[in-house]
């Protein structure tokens, strides 16, 4: 039975301690925050801060700052902390003294609860190593590999809102947590509620918390060296390359490893230095200040990072004018092909060559594997699965120089089996170098790439849905398309295209699985749903659609696609009936 909104109250009111320990700068006064609105009455805004409680899962904590159950603040990192911590005792291999990585970004409450979580693991007897200062996203879970931890936790929103603020977990595998750790830790987490320490006094005087960050970030730096590309020299006459740090943290970090490859950025000044507040991004995802820049100082391309680091977008100007804004497939289409060629040129054996790329993600990888002879993998979206993918591979004895998702996702080398924009920038400014010195660009790279394996176009989107009874009935649909009620009657067709194949990730269908019909990847916790010719869906909130078309040229490709989304809304979707907003 559920609590009543006065007990969940209540409950609020006699545990929360942050308005009386001074713990806090801006969200000093969260107690007081629930007692005025109880007060006032105010039942609804009370009901959308105390449930549900904001959920444990594989992405760790997401949420809006604020006080109550639903949010992210100083008693929810507590209590968060304290689960881990315990789960973290009993389930992993002398914990105590490998102990626990921990990084912070530069939001709002991001060092606070850094500290908090630090001295939740020091009173409990591990050992904590707190980078101080801001770090990007990577450091941590290079840090956890390089020191061999038993976890780590970087407090990030990524690219998130400024009210907004997360706690991102890794096993000690260095990847971000998958099932069953995730229920795991759920489950520990309200098991262990009451708050056993306020005090971040132990951050400041136990010979626990160790400080390792210049270490690891010349440690990093070290390894991303390693990154340097077999026929890569500087170029005569450099490129240009304007870079955004979006108000995030990957200024000097970036700076100092293309420094390395003797390459200099030229930073968007408004954009360069660490701002909560990010005042020219409502919604930090790199855009059009950097493109401005680059075009008034004639830049060849424009690198841009997301706030906590871990994503990377880019773009190229031509001499002529314009443009080409790299898509996050694209990005991934380019970086797979110079990885398999890097590998090739080796003199290594392709049949140990993988590489991992999310099921919404591109098909012309595979296509690409299934010409060269290497091995492509898919997984679930989200690098936790990547991660895991990748390492499982390496345990097989393949080598997985990259791995990638479509929302701009990048994973080089063996050292960080996640995503790294710092990584991915040197990347990809390598290899523009070096195909300036062929006279040639990233983009005529990727041209070419299309011209030997086809061209692949995506066009990715969303429906506006807020009601999961709505979306639990547009998916019954698709299910039971043509009102058989058979169990098995998806669509057979779409915008001319046959259905020749469908992965339900949400039931555990695959048609191509016969007999058994069960699909290879693990089942999804929302709905998705892969048909191939080519179309892909997954829904929460919003329903999601990844479309890809491939043929001979791309003219074709391109008139197609707008058809398949048209009949992909009015017909699959029905997005009018359902009254769902399309961007």
């Amino acid at each position: 039975m559920s609590a009543s909104l006065k007990e969940l109250v209540d409950g609020w009111l006699e545990i929360d301690q942050a308005s009386r320990c001074r713990l806090s700068r801006i969200n000093e006064a969260t107690r007081s925050e629930i007692q005025n609105l109880w007060d006032k009455t105010d039942t609804k805004e009370l009901e959308r801060r105390m449930r549900p409680r904001i959920e444990f899962g594989t992405a760790g904590l997401r949420g809006k700052m604020e006080a109550g159950w639903a949010r992210m603040n100083d008693l929810i990192i507590i209590q968060a902390s304290q689960g881990l911590c315990q789960y973290i005792l009993r389930e992993v291999k002398d914990a105590k003294t490998r102990g626990i990585v921990i990084g912070h970004d530069h939001r709002y409450n991001s060092e606070k609860w850094a500290q908090l979580t630090t001295a939740v693991f020091l009173e409990n007897g591990m050992k904590a190593y707190l980078y101080r200062g801001l770090v990007h996203t990577p450091l941590v879970p290079f840090g956890v590999k390089k020191l061999n931890a038993a976890c780590g936790v970087m407090v990030t929103a990524s690219h998130n809102p400024k009210y907004d603020n997360g706690y991102k977990v890794y096993w000690e595998n260095a990847v971000q947590i998958i099932a069953p750790h995730d229920k795991g830790i759920s489950d520990s987490i309200r098991a262990n509620l009451t708050p056993r320490t306020w005090s971040i006094e132990q951050v400041h005087s136990s010979p626990n918390c160790l400080d390792v960050t210049e270490d690891m970030k010349t440690a990093y730096l070290s390894e991303i060296e390693k990154l340097k590309l077999p026929q890569y020299l500087p170029s005569a006459q450099p490129l240009l390359f304007v870079n955004t740090s979006m108000h995030g943290v990957s200024h000097p970090i970036v700076t100092e490893a293309l420094k390395s490859f003797g390459i200099t950025i030229h930073p968007v000044k408004q954009q360069m230095l660490p701002d909560p507040e990010f005042p020219t991004v409502p919604f930090p995802n790199p855009e059009e200040k950097a493109i401005a820049q680059a075009k008034t100082c004639n830049a060849n391309y424009v690198l841009a990072q997301d706030p906590d680091s871990d994503r990377f977008s880019a773009c190229e100007l031509h001499p002529e004018g314009g443009l080409t804004a790299f898509t996050g497939d694209q990005l991934g289409i380019i970086f797979a092909a110079h990885a398999f060629e890097t590998y090739r040129d080796s003199g290594k054996p392709l049949s140990k060559l993988a590489i991992v790329a999310s099921t919404v993600s591109s098909k012309m990888v595979e296509a690409m594997a299934k010409r060269e002879g290497f091995k492509f993998v898919e997984c679930l979206t989200g690098f936790k699965y990547i991660g895991n993918a990748a390492l499982d591979l390496v345990k097989k004895g393949y080598e997985v120089p990259f791995g990638y998702e479509e929302a701009i996702g990048y994973m080089f080398g063996s050292e960080i089996k996640d995503k790294d924009g710092v990584a991915a920038s040197v990347m990809f400014a390598q290899l523009a170098e070096s195909l300036h010195a062929e006279e040639k660009t990233i983009n005529t790279y990727l041209e070419d790439l299309y011209i030997r394996y086809g061209y692949f176009k995506t066009s990715n989107s969303y429906f506006v849905c807020n009601d999961s009874q709505t979306i639990d009935a547009i998916f019954a649909k698709l299910r039971n398309y043509n009102g058989q009620d058979s169990g098995v009657n998806y669509p057979k067709n779409i915008a001319g295209l046959e259905i020749t194949s469908v992965v339900d990730l949400t039931t555990g269908y695959d048609s191509t699985n016969p007999p058994t019909y069960r699909p290879s990847l693990p089942l999804s916790s929302g709905h998705m749903i892969q048909f191939r010719g080519e179309q892909r869906s997954s829904g929460n909130k919003i329903i999601k659609y990844y479309l890809e078309g491939s043929g001979k040229n791309n003219e074709m490709v391109s008139e197609l696609l707008p058809r398949v989304v048209s009949e992909l809304g009015t017909d699959w979707i029905q997005a009018s009936m359902y009254n769902l907003g399309h961007p």
